[in-house]
């Protein structure tokens, strides 16, 4: 499901992207309508990159993107495999390990068509 993102959405992008300003995905040219998958497959050099940006969110901002995720509000059916799996550690350390359980079955979920 596509929505609007808020302040607190592009606050979260400026610390992942700080060298981007624009609100559309760069390959696409439509509007972003999730933070983790634009950074992943367009802002992002490499899974190493990625892991660097993805170290800069607070806590808080894991709190916040684990709920989104949950909710259906933050897709990441598109990334790679790799870059999931660094989202499971940060959902880990930040939120627990039941929330990184949780977007893992949901991520797999998708992937398969059942969501």
């Amino acid at each position: 499901m596509a929505r609007e993102l808020d302040e607190r959405d592009f606050a979260i992008l400026r610390k992942l992207a700080p060298e981007y300003s624009g609100v559309l995905c760069p390959e696409s040219g439509h509007e972003f309508h999730s933070i983790l998958p634009p950074v992943s497959n367009h802002i992002a050099a490499d899974e190493e990159d990625f892991a660097e940006r993805v170290a800069r969110l607070s806590d808080e901002d894991w709190g916040y993107l684990a709920d989104q995720i949950l909710a259906g509000r933050e897709d990441l059916g598109c990334m790679p495999e790799e870059d999931i799996e660094t989202v499971l550690v940060r959902i880990r350390e930040a939120v627990s390990e039941e929330a990184a359980g949780r977007v893992e079955r949901l991520y797999h979920l998708s992937g398969c068509g059942l969501l």
